[in-house]
């Protein structure tokens, strides 16, 4: 073993360090572009104040859960308590940095964004995507170095062997898991309501711009998109990156010595894929350039494409030189085919240019009734595709590799990921550098520049989060096969065939609590969101009644109080969801044991998948059949198919930016918590016999 933690390890940690290093730089360099004029450096500002105010209330409630959960790992585990526990907050501090990071990196891209593009199409794309490429750089090299790192330090200063120390690991991914599930849910509810709340009021009662400043909305609409997307996947791919890694290395971990054939240089496959595909990311994003044509799409296509090839030449020279084992690097190329397809077939759902969008935008000229089912129809329809990539993925990868096989596959899927936060971060960029360009009434010539970054930002946004929901669930396949492995490990003596067994009580009362969870979570997600757009709507009714001249463009909305109004009740209101995601577990596993929390995992992870990717693809939908309406004739505005368009996203924003996505951190944190509860409840009957 020491030789291996001598080379994987610490040139993992190097890579790491350069990746985060040239994002300093890039930091830097993104400062030095124009932030504009006064008017939109003010703009810009609120933007970036209430983003702070945001934090600071998140990570007040976020602080004192980590604290608590940290004196429970330590003091009631009776294995590795207190590595547990250490990683825990260590994965919890580094998923909160690159969020926090990545997203004031945004804040500060969006202005300058917007000023770019009183230069060109070109310059606006480059300015943006050198900004989102920077959260992208800080979620992979994050990820790797706390891996890496806190790997080293179990097995080099604390002296436990490997299986001892990826085992601790585990508990790096849940503070991971964790400050992904507030960022998720606390985010997502902040920046659907802002965004409901100021359209209900703006555009439908005042009849004023979506951006308008005159709006006391407007900047709460804006932090939102960066507080819902920028800080919560930041957060989401961070979590999902490190639990793949730590669960592809638990699995392979606990086969050490088996029939499996596996050694320790399988454990730490994962990290070098890792190491390699950080360096590929770099590589892929420097090619990422908007040609003569101006088509956005084929320009981050293109620097996709060449990350996935180098990733997939890097592991082919990795895994020969550690393994030797041809049909693992297969498995890992079924992962990289996986992100394409599902990225692909997210895009199709969602893009303007296909069918679904414009069915969408047709159904609209009868009204809002028929908008919201063709939606509905979209947002099913768009499950069949992922499903069959993922479960031919499955098949494929376990025919090269049985469960390892899924493993790698599952991390070569998540190794690009700091490429697609790169492009989920544009969408949040050029969202704002749209909403800035109208709110500081900008020629129209920079407004069609920033409309048209805007409309591929909702495609990528839509694109990530279907990829991401595809990720996690693949990322909880191979925790549930962890946690089947562990519970074996510490009681050799179970029946695993007869515990798993569809014919046990145990396993269906679990199945069906964990088909629940996904509903009763996104329920309580939706109904936060109602609740505080009405607290938005009445502010703003406030506001207009209140301070004279607001609309005639003479008195200044008060925007800091409903950012403030906005951050304490979606703070409130991720609490129930959180708990929901951290006590079921637990719950279900003491009540009737390891066998019912094994059905609820399966369950979660089903209904999950398939609840999400209904959210996410049929909310993103309406949002660009919306944008189809308003871009195809300018005269649509205010007609009819754009007053039902205008309903039909209302629906859809809390489905694509709250509850879908939230599903990701649901999942993932169900399966982390159930992972550190197996070498309790391996030889656990459950207080409720079966």
């Amino acid at each position: 073993m020491g030789i291996l933690i001598q080379n994987v390890v610490p040139v993992s940690i190097g890579v790491a360090l350069f990746i985060l290093a040239w994002a300093v730089i890039g930091i830097f360099r993104m400062l030095r572009h124009a932030s504009g004029d006064q008017q939109m450096q003010s703009m810009a500002g609120h933007i970036q104040e209430g983003a702070r105010a945001w934090l600071h209330r998140h990570h007040s409630i976020v602080v004192l859960f980590a604290v608590v959960i940290f004196l429970l790992l330590a003091f009631l585990l009776p294995v590795n308590g207190w590595h547990l526990a250490i990683g825990f907050l260590v994965g919890a501090v580094l998923s909160a940095t690159a969020g926090h990071i990545g997203m004031s990196v945004a804040v500060r891209t969006n202005v300058r964004t917007t000023e770019a593009a009183k230069t060109s199409l070109q310059q606006a794309f480059h300015v943006a995507f050198s900004g989102a490429s920077i959260a992208g750089f800080l979620v992979g090299g994050l990820a790797l170095l706390g891996v890496a790192s806190f790997l080293y330090y179990l097995t080099a200063i604390a002296g436990l062997g490997i299986s001892a120390a990826t085992e601790s690991l585990i508990g790096f991914g849940f503070g991971a898991s964790l400050i992904s599930l507030f960022a998720r849910v606390g985010g997502g509810i902040f920046s659907k309501a802002a965004d409901l709340g100021a359209d209900l009021v703006g555009k439908i009662e005042a009849d004023i711009p979506e951006d308008d400043p005159r709006n006391p909305a407007t900047i709460a609409d804006n932090v939102g998109d960066n507080v819902g997307d920028g800080v919560g996947m930041g957060a989401d791919l961070f979590e999902t990156y490190t639990i793949t890694m730590i669960a592809a290395m638990v699995l392979a971990a606990i086969s050490l010595g088996g029939e499996s054939g596996l050694t320790e240089l399988h454990v730490l496959l994962p990290l070098a894929v890792g190491g390699v595909s950080l360096i590929a990311t770099f590589v892929g994003i420097l090619f990422v350039r908007l040609g003569k044509k101006g088509i956005i799409m084929r320009a981050l296509y293109r620097g996709m494409l060449i990350t996935i090839a180098l990733a997939a030449a890097g592991l082919y020279v990795i895994n020969d030189a550690m393994t030797g084992d041809i049909t693992i690097f297969y498995a890992g190329l079924v992962g990289y085919a996986m992100t394409v397809l599902i990225t692909l077939s997210s895009e199709y759902s969602t893009s303007a240019a296909f069918g679904p969008v414009k069915d969408i935008a047709a159904a609209s000229e009868t009204g809002a009734a028929t908008n919201i089912i063709t939606g509905l129809t979209v947002g099913m329809h768009a499950t069949a595709a992922p499903v069959f990539i993922m479960l031919i993925g499955m098949i494929v990868s376990f025919h090269f590799a049985a469960f390892y096989g899924i493993a790698i596959a599952a991390v070569a899927m998540l190794s690009i990921a700091g490429m697609i936060i790169a492009f989920d971060s544009y969408g949040s960029i050029t969202d704002n550098a749209d909403g800035i360009a109208e709110m500081t009434e900008q020629p129209a010539a920079v407004r069609t520049v920033t409309s048209t970054l805007d409309a591929v930002g909702n495609t990528t946004k839509a694109a990530t989060k279907g990829y991401a929901i595809g990720a996690a669930v693949f990322a909880a396949i191979v925790l549930f096969q962890a946690y089947r492995d562990s519970l074996m490990s510490h009681n050799p003596d179970l029946d695993i065939v007869s515990v798993f067994s569809l014919a046990s009580p145990a396993v269906l009362v679990g199945l069906f609590i964990g088909a629940l969870l996904p509903f009763i979570f996104s329920a309580y997600c939706m109904r936060a969101v109602s609740r505080i757009a009405r607290l938005v709507v009445v502010e703003v009714r406030r506001q207009f009644r209140e301070i004279t001249g607001i609309l005639d463009g003479s008195g200044k909305p008060e925007y800091a109080t409903c950012v403030d109004v906005m951050a304490q009740a979606s703070i409130r209101g991720m609490l129930v969801p959180a708990a929901i995601a951290i006590f079921a577990p637990i719950i279900t596993g003491y009540l009737f044991g390891p066998a019912a929390l094994a059905g609820l995992l399966l369950g979660v992870i089903i209904t999950g998948f398939l609840l999400g990717l209904t959210m996410v693809h049929g909310g993103s939908a309406w949002d660009n059949a919306k944008k189809y309406i308003e871009d195809r004739d300018q005269s649509g505005k205010g007609s009819l198919a754009h007053q039902a368009a205008t309903v039909g996203d209302m629906v859809g924003d809390p489905c694509k930016d709250t509850a879908g996505p939230a599903i990701n951190a649901l999942i993932k944190v169900v399966s982390m918590v159930a992972l550190i509860l197996a070498s309790t409840l391996a030889s656990w009957g459950g207080l409720i016999q079966l």
